[in-house]
């Protein structure tokens, strides 16, 4: 699939660094597309909404990476 601004995906949460909270995914909007699937977020977290300009593309979950969500 190719990326495009306004898509829904996964971008992978990096957790704590004690372990309080492991790395998950959140919900995200692309708001924009660079070059080499690397693109800017609006990240959905349930204590509010950050904003990562650059972000790159992992095939699987990777911390500070995003994904497509699988099909469910």
């Amino acid at each position: 699939m190719t990326p495009s601004v306004g898509r829904i995906v996964h971008y992978q949460s990096y957790g704590t660094p004690g372990g309080e909270y492991l790395p998950e995914p959140r919900a995200a909007v692309i708001t924009a597309v660079g070059d080499g699937n690397v693109v800017g977020l609006a990240v959905l977290n349930p204590t509010g909404m950050f904003f990562n300009e650059s972000v790159p593309f992992a095939e699987n979950a990777t911390p500070g990476h995003w994904n497509w969500p699988p099909r469910v």
